[in-house]
């Protein structure tokens, strides 16, 4: 489940726009202007960002320029102008689209898909290494075509641990993105369910490293 930042000094569009992302699957935070959005990215990962431009105390011009130090995150920019100046301004500072207000909630969702799915890559809907394969659509995992007993917990972490392959993941992102970020559970709530998960792959038990001093990840040759 993707987690969208929505940056806008008018509650209004904040509230409207929150409640039909929220209804798409997306999870929503919100932001009332861009010093705002600047600290709430110091503690929290967004998958995407909804920017506005005249905000008081930091513009969106300024807080994109910011938050594109900060974090690698695709932004979308939000706007009552449609100068061309301002667009141009937006892509030179590296948004990823530009959106003119007012607009479409059903073009606004099919711009955050594409955009999202362009910045991160569709995810494979089948992942097989060696005898090891996870069809995501099916939910379900097998070795050697024998189907293996996991637990609907287990499985999401399996795919998101293979969709971010390679890559050392902390316990609180596993809690945040497998669990959500509501949930009020602690590091052994991602032990525990590693250990399970590793006990069920069995042969391929090795494939889920542990990352001294962070947490895990899932590490292949390739």
């Amino acid at each position: 489940m993707s987690k969208i930042l929505i940056v806008d000094d008018e509650v209004r569009i904040r509230d409207v726009v929150s409640e039909y992302a929220v209804a798409h699957g997306y999870q929503v935070k919100q932001a009332s202007d861009g010093l705002e959005a600047l600290k709430m990215i110091e503690t929290e990962k967004f998958d995407l960002i909804l920017l506005d431009i005249m905000m008081p105390n930091l513009d969106g011009f300024s807080a994109c320029k910011q938050i594109k130090a900060k974090q690698d995150v695709p932004v979308i920019m939000l706007s009552a102008r449609f100068e061309e100046y301002d667009k141009l301004l937006g892509f030179e500072l590296g948004i990823d689209d530009y959106i003119v207000k007012p607009f479409s909630l059903k073009e606004l969702m099919a711009r955050i898909k594409l955009v999202i799915e362009r910045y991160y890559g569709k995810e494979s809907k089948i992942f097989q290494y060696q005898g090891l394969k996870v069809d995501v659509d099916g939910r379900n995992v097998s070795i050697d075509d024998e189907k293996l007993p996991l637990t609907p917990k287990e499985f999401d972490l399996l795919v998101f641990l293979i969709k971010h392959k390679n890559q050392a993941l902390s316990r609180d992102v596993l809690l945040d993105k497998v669990w959500n970020y509501n949930y009020f559970g602690d590091d052994r709530t991602v032990d525990t369910h590693i250990k399970m998960l590793r006990h069920n792959l069995k042969d391929y038990r090795h494939l889920i490293v542990t990352v001294r001093g962070t947490g895990y990840k899932f590490e292949t040759e390739h």
